[in-house]
């Protein structure tokens, strides 16, 4: 299992979240490391869950920047081979 990672966040005491994918599933997820002094195992969630848990913290607000970033401006075009229908 390869897993690729994109930094999201690093916090002054340590703590760190990525985004990251399982290359061979490709299920993405976001990584929680936390330092060592809390113990330091790695945590991941899935991205629903890790938007829907309590709190608005930066690695929330940097996740949503870079899921905001993917919006290109400019007029609504649709991908070739894609239909909308609502």
């Amino acid at each position: 299992m390869a897993i690729q990672e994109r930094p999201l966040y690093a916090s002054s005491n340590g703590d760190s979240w990525s985004l990251a994918r399982d290359t061979d599933t490709d299920c993405v997820f976001v990584r929680h490391r936390p330092n060592l002094p809390s113990g330091g195992n790695v945590h991941d969630s899935g991205v629903g869950d890790f938007l829907t848990q309590p709190g608005h913290g930066p690695e929330k607000q940097e996740l949503l920047h870079l899921i905001g970033s993917l919006i290109e401006d400019g007029p609504e075009e649709e991908p070739e081979g894609v239909v909308f229908d609502p």
